[in-house]
């Protein structure tokens, strides 16, 4: 049986402030200054947060932005999906995945994305299972 969650939808940077040390667990070198400054610039270009709710207890969070590519269209991208460590293997991802393809349909989007690191094997598993599909690579080039 998956716990009951309840979402809210964060649209502030001084909302999404406090959830810093959960996004850590996905973003371990993460300052709490650079997530300041990061959301700042972030927010005001179609960035949100979905935080879920086991009562009380802050069960994941999902950064997504909304924006349009030639490519795709209308889209939602998933950005920092985090399940904390405690509420693995619960459902709560799904039901996560779940809120946001619920928010990407009402907001007219075509289509869903994200990127998950090379290496983080279950994260591939459990998008697969999410009905997400392997497209193309994301390449980097640090400066």
């Amino acid at each position: 049986m998956h716990p009951t969650l309840t979402f809210k939808k964060l649209t502030a940077v001084e909302q999404m402030l406090p959830y810093w040390q959960l996004i850590t667990q996905l973003t371990a070198t993460l300052t709490q200054e650079n997530y300041e400054q990061y959301l700042t610039e972030m927010v005001p270009h179609n960035y949100y947060q979905v935080v879920a709710y086991h009562g009380e207890t802050c069960a994941g969070i999902s950064g997504y932005w909304m924006a349009t590519k030639l490519y795709s269209g209308k889209y939602l991208e998933i950005d920092n999906f985090v399940v904390e460590g405690n509420y693995r293997n619960a459902g709560i991802g799904k039901q996560m995945v779940d809120w946001l393809e619920n928010e990407a349909r009402a907001n007219d989007c075509k289509i869903m994305m994200l990127d998950a690191y090379v290496e983080n094997f279950k994260a591939h598993r459990f998008y697969y299972r999410e009905g997400f599909i392997a497209r193309g690579y994301h390449y980097l080039k640090f400066l």
